[in-house]
């Protein structure tokens, strides 16, 4: 009579997998619910995370600054880094409410404008389309939108201040970090381990943040030399708006590249500046986008084009606008967790461009260093 012994133990092991799979679609199932149920406090607090790591990288690039003989305290540093951060960011609030202002004064004679433009290129159809498209412009409640976009802006207010007490208490809690990390892996292999992760994460996200502010101030500086010379109205706050769109990947360039041109389409009746706004425009982010941002990026990511798209859909769905801006980041801490947990480096190298996981290479470096 055969042992079914070996039976047995095949059946548990089988039963043990089941269960680890169930457990793993119900934990997500339940962090799915809470990001998109939570996303209120979640959003700021991401950004606030984001925000503190970026302060705490300046941070510790001024403290390294010699001056000479002098050395800056990491106090003075602090200050610095806080004060730069604050004072642009209150330039930047004051230079959108005030564009704000702009806008809205001259809304009702761009509506206007933007009737006879709608005419003049549906005509081209025919007049029942050009007529239809017009009734349907009209019909659109402009007044809406407005008390639409002003409850935005006070929910945005509320979201700032809960951004800014994230910040000043995640800030007052960095100190104690590397205390915490110690009480939390007393075996110092697994501790080290961790702080691989973190390290990896802190590098990866910097270098993209920081390749992504210069290559989209440079876009904005350009596209705002390229409006200023066809005149275009609202240049300074198009100009903005460039720069902030291109944190989005792809979708960002092309808003970036369309607001511009409807601009251009409502101010001039002529077809011709249109298309030069159009063709300009496109060039600058083209260039800069395809070819000036990748030779920077280098190996940083390294994500699949197709993994960045799909998690810019799944996180504008979770969190609307604010994950758009935060799903290349967000992806990345993933990717890198996945790569340096073994059971999980499949999921890595499958949101991985080429296979190739960029910060092996920090690993096998680190501890060759060690």
């Amino acid at each position: 009579m055969a042992d079914p012994s070996g039976r047995f133990s095949s059946w548990s092991v089988n039963a043990g997998k089941f269960e680890r799979s169930c457990l793993a679609i119900v934990v997500a199932t339940i962090a799915l619910v809470l990001l998109v149920r939570a996303k209120f406090f979640l959003i700021p607090l991401a950004i606030a995370v984001l925000l503190v790591s970026l302060i705490g990288a300046a941070i510790d690039r001024i403290v390294r600054l010699r001056l000479g003989p002098f050395i800056i305290p990491h106090w003075l540093a602090s200050l610095i880094a806080v004060s730069v951060i604050g004072f642009v960011l209150m330039e930047l609030y004051g230079f959108v409410a005030s564009q704000i202002d702009v806008v809205l004064a001259t809304l009702p004679t761009y509506i206007e404008r933007g009737e006879l433009a709608l005419v003049r290129i549906f005509s081209l159809l025919g007049e029942d389309v050009a007529r239809g498209v017009l009734e349907g412009f009209r019909d659109i409640n402009v007044n809406s939108y407005l008390r639409m976009a002003a409850g935005s802006a006070g929910s945005m207010l509320t979201v700032a201040a809960m951004l800014i007490v994230y910040v000043g208490f995640l800030f007052t809690e960095r100190a104690h970090f590397e205390a915490k990390l110690d009480k939390l892996f007393p075996d110092a292999e697994r501790a080290r381990h961790v702080r691989g992760i973190l390290l990896s994460i802190r590098r990866s996200v910097h270098h993209y943040v920081l390749v992504k502010t210069a290559v989209s101030v440079l876009t904005a500086i350009v596209c705002y030399g390229v409006m200023r010379l066809f005149r275009l109205d609202f240049a300074e706050l198009l100009a903005l708006l460039t720069f902030l769109l291109n944190f989005i990947p792809t979708l960002g360039t092309i808003i970036a590249t369309a607001l511009p041109v409807v601009v251009a389409l409502v101010q001039f009746d002529a077809l011709l500046p249109v298309l030069s706004v159009l063709a300009a425009i496109g060039a600058v982010q083209f260039v800069l986008g395809n070819i000036l941002d990748p030779m920077l990026m280098g190996r940083a990511l390294q994500m699949s084009p197709f993994v960045i798209i799909l998690s810019l859909t799944v996180w504008s769905a979770i969190w609307g606008v604010p994950g758009m801006f935060l799903a290349v980041p967000l992806m990345a801490m993933i990717m890198i967790v996945c790569g340096h947990i073994d059971a999980l480096r499949p999921v890595a190298i499958l949101l991985s461009r080429d296979g190739d996981l960029p910060f092996e290479e920090e690993k096998l470096r680190d501890s060759a260093v060690e």
